[in-house]
């Protein structure tokens, strides 16, 4: 079987920026291009997030598209109280030596999905603002995208309002218009990343690696941790984005119920929710197919088993 051909849309975001170091070494993944949106920052600072990671990390020969830079109808919201000032917050990193692609990331998902022969699957792990948009300008590409497999959305409680997770309710209409696209969708939501907490055993597993990248990740958790602890109280950071990567290395890492899942874009309450049919009252095709269970000790060997091949 072949390598899975992918797109890998991002806003670093510490998490993000693990999951950019999964998709780049995983020999089960054809990683095309790396597209920016803001979303955990402004686009400057994940582009530049981005880049920093990559350059790091000896990433140079996958190329980098700055994105959309606000969403589609909405005022911008970001999550420094998470992710800090820079959006990637704690390690120190050198200039970069590599730098963006000229074309725009919007233009770059669309001229990859029309020479693609419907294998293409899209990755989103921030806001859907450049998938939206790259439906919205050229509708046809649906046709060669083989699936979406994202982060984002909740079936239960929120993490940036009662009802709405953060990457969700950034840009809901953008949202809105991917579930409704008509494309198989895997949607990793809350209720499975928050089964993905780096505890300190995890953390000393990745500390044993001995290379750079290894510890590396180990210095964004700290951040992170501290974050997530004090704005949640969480015992320990989860790896949201990663899980959406991990489910392209190996199906098995999560198990998914198929439902209908509609973006709520009207109400003041909870604008950004995903509603998710779990009960099948809807008269709407079922869209989604969305996470429930996390195979923890499958996750965490393959994100370990790929940080060893950095240098």
């Amino acid at each position: 079987m072949g390598k899975k051909k992918i797109i890998l849309d991002v806003d670093p975001g510490h998490d993000d920026a693990v999951a950019i170091l999964l998709a780049a070494k995983s020999e089960a993944l054809d990683l095309r291009g790396i597209t920016v949106v803001a979303g955990n920052q402004v686009l400057e600072k994940t582009v530049q997030n981005t880049l920093n990671i990559c350059s790091f990390a000896g990433i140079k020969d996958i190329p980098i598209y700055a994105g959309m830079d606000q969403p589609l109808v909405r005022e911008q919201v970001i999550a420094q109280d998470i992710h800090g000032d820079t959006g990637l917050d704690g390690p120190k990193f050198p200039e970069p030596e590599i730098e963006t692609e000229e074309q725009h990331a919007v233009d770059f998902i669309i001229e990859e999905a029309m020479k693609a022969d419907e294998d293409l699957i899209l990755v989103p792990t921030g806001p859907l603002t450049n998938i939206a948009m790259a439906f919205k300008k050229e509708p046809k590409i649906k046709e060669n995208i083989k699936e979406i497999i994202l982060m984002g959305g909740a079936y239960g409680t929120g993490n940036e309002t009662a009802s709405a997770e953060f990457n969700i309710y950034v840009d809901p209409e953008a949202a809105k218009i991917v579930f409704e696209s008509g494309l198989p969708i895997t949607m990793a939501g809350l209720d499975l990343t928050h089964q993905a907490k780096a505890y300190p055993k995890i953390i000393e597993r990745i500390k044993k690696l001995e290379n750079k990248v290894g510890d590396l990740v180990v210095e964004l958790l700290k951040f992170f941790g501290q974050s997530y602890y004090e704005v949640f109280g969480f015992e320990a950071p989860p790896l949201h984005d990663v899980c959406a990567v991990a489910k392209l290395i190996d199906d098995d890492v999560f198990t998914t119920e198929h439902m209908r899942v509609d973006v709520e874009v009207d109400s003041k309450l909870t604008y950004g929710r995903t509603v998710c049919d779990f009960n099948h009252k809807s008269d709407q095709p079922k869209n989604t197919n969305v996470a429930i269970t996390l195979n923890q000790d499958l996750f965490w060997d393959i994100l370990i088993e790929n940080l060893a091949k950095y240098e």
